[in-house]
């Protein structure tokens, strides 16, 4: 996906970056963040689902991304800054996300944006973003041909210098899947399911590659449609394969369904997915059946993160909407990153932000290629693709009505 943690805003201006932007303010008073005493305001678009499917976590990719704004401003980490969020809901739509990625570039305040959620919904703004050489960074994308193309497999080649992500990628996460469940489950039978969709196919196949080469047998592979509400027939060949698990790849707001129904239907097998499943409405929506169900998702969690306690404590006490705990503090990091690399350009220009504004995206594009800190989430750095440097996923299992982590490491591809 996405998939594996931050948010917000909305500006139009006409001549100099010294005009203040008119932010769109988020549900809880949350996106103007003071006074800039007469500076310059900037914009950082963010763009993922906030209403429909996924909403939940692209809600806390969006709050994520705002506090992040707003302590910069309050830390005044630009001397004579403003930072505003630009706010938009893609619906976990392609076509949608193109249309966002027009509206954030066409914002001459506009400085790079955060997002989308989905992968299929980043193939269609990544060249948008690279028209306008404007930064673009998602803390959840995690398909592998977003950064190291088509051919990722064979020969790795950056489609865009201007994309950047805080997720590490499927090669990564499938494939800590499959030895999980090969190794520490013990399951040797697998059913693979997926969505058709870029994020879910290419997670599905991934995880197929590695269980087969450890040596479990991928017993029978099938393919459901976004929205899907009665998994009836699938349940039945689930049940005749003799399958001991399930995989899936895609989103919770399917997995919930067929999860429920299977275990109904008394399949007591596990269901396993990837950060697409990841959310508390997986467990809520699913009920008891989701008992035992398990997932990966990117980095270590944030709960156990010494650096993330003031962003959750600050999360919680707002009462932002959606799950914090796949991409929020991803999002986070990745607006940080966005505003070192316009601190990067201001400092290098006399500590005046430069008056032309795509010299000013260029150099935010060369400042994030160049990141170096201690974020939320551990060190924040990007390799040659624009993949971010840290590998670590984790294994959380529903227990007791609730997702409890079980195993954090990187993935071997031996």
């Amino acid at each position: 996906m996405r998939r594996s943690l931050v948010i917000l805003s909305s500006v139009l201006a006409t001549g100099a970056l010294t005009l203040t932007a008119c932010g769109s303010r988020d549900d809880n008073g949350g996106g103007d963040s003071g006074d800039n005493g007469g500076g310059t305001t900037l914009t950082i678009g963010v763009d993922a689902p906030y209403t429909g499917e996924n909403s939940t976590t692209g809600l806390g990719i969006r709050y994520g991304a705002q506090i992040a704004v707003d302590d910069a401003n309050k830390n005044k980490l630009v001397p004579g800054v403003t930072f505003k969020i630009k706010a938009l809901d893609d619906k976990a739509q392609p076509a949608t996300g193109q249309s966002n990625a027009t509206a954030i570039t066409g914002d001459k305040t506009a400085v790079g944006a955060v997002g989308p959620l989905n992968s299929g919904v980043a193939q269609t703004m990544q060249q948008v973003f690279a028209s306008a050489n404007m930064v673009q960074i998602s803390p959840a994308n995690t398909n592998p041909q977003l950064t190291q193309g088509k051919n990722w497999q064979t020969a790795k080649e950056r489609p865009y210098k201007t994309y950047f992500r805080t997720a590490t990628t499927d090669e990564l996460q499938g494939s800590f899947a499959a030895g999980y469940a090969f190794n520490d489950l013990k399951k040797k039978k697998v059913f693979v399911v997926d969505d058709k969709q870029t994020y879910g196919a290419g997670l599905a196949k991934i995880f197929s590659d590695q269980f087969k080469k450890l040596g479990g047998q991928v017993v029978q592979t099938d393919h459901v449609n976004t929205g899907t509400k009665d998994f009836g027939s699938l349940v039945t060949k689930i049940k005749n394969s003799g399958a001991d698990l399930l995989y899936y790849g895609g989103q919770y707001d399917e997995s919930s369904l067929l999860t429920k129904q299977m275990k109904d239907a008394n399949v007591k097998i596990p269901l396993f997915g990837g950060d697409g499943m990841y959310a508390s409405t997986y467990i809520s929506a699913a009920g008891a059946s989701a008992e035992g169900d398990l997932v990966t998702a990117i980095g270590v969690p944030a709960d156990t993160l010494p650096a993330a306690k003031d962003f959750i404590a600050t999360y919680k006490s707002k009462g932002y909407k959606g799950d914090y705990g796949a991409y929020g503090a991803y999002a986070y990091d990745a607006t940080t990153a966005i505003i070192k690399a316009v601190k990067a350009a201001v400092d290098a220009n006399d500590g005046k932000v430069p008056s032309d504004i795509n010299a000013l995206r260029s150099s935010v594009v060369d400042g994030v290629q160049k990141s170096d800190f201690e974020g939320l989430t551990g060190k924040v750095s990007f390799d040659q693709y624009g993949d971010t440097t840290n590998k670590q996923l984790t294994v959380y299992q529903v227990e007791k009505g609730k997702w409890k982590a079980v195993d954090t490491g990187t993935a071997d591809l031996g």
